[in-house]
């Protein structure tokens, strides 16, 4: 597949859903792994957006790259802005408590690298690069 660079704002989220999904139809993921793929680099991308360009107040770009294997389709997504590190995020203190005493918050950056089987983050010179990986023996079966 071809990259995709687009303007970091929240308006850019639905082509990063578009290229997440036509990549997953192209390895003939089934639709459980597509939709948590999807979600996974949505909720990284939207944290890139708000925390490493707003509330900086500055701009940039998002690129994605999409590679397929034999055994693995993997994203890449790549961007400017804050230096940050999402695998080294907490998981939330309170997923187990009651949903009244939860706070609000935390849970993103949780599911989100849950939902892959494979989540890598490394700072390039000016950039951060995430990568995402599924496994593609969860294909549709036709």
């Amino acid at each position: 597949m071809n990259s995709l660079t687009i303007p970091g704002k929240l308006e850019s989220l639905q082509s990063v859903a578009e290229y997440v999904l036509q990549a997953a139809h192209s390895a003939g993921l089934d639709y459980k792994t597509s939709y948590r793929l999807r979600l996974a680099v949505d909720e990284i991308a939207t944290n890139i957006i708000i925390h490493g360009y707003q509330n900086h107040k500055t701009t940039g770009t998002l690129t994605m790259c999409a590679e397929m294997d034999d055994e693995y389709l993997t994203i890449y997504l790549e961007d400017d802005g804050a230096n940050y590190d999402p695998s080294e995020a907490l998981p939330p203190d309170h997923i187990q408590g009651p949903v009244e005493e939860r706070t609000i918050g935390g849970l993103g950056i949780f599911l989100a690298l849950w939902g892959v089987d494979q989540f890598n983050y490394k700072r390039l010179r000016r950039s951060n690069r995430s990568t995402f990986k599924v496994n593609r023996r969860h294909r549709c079966h036709s």
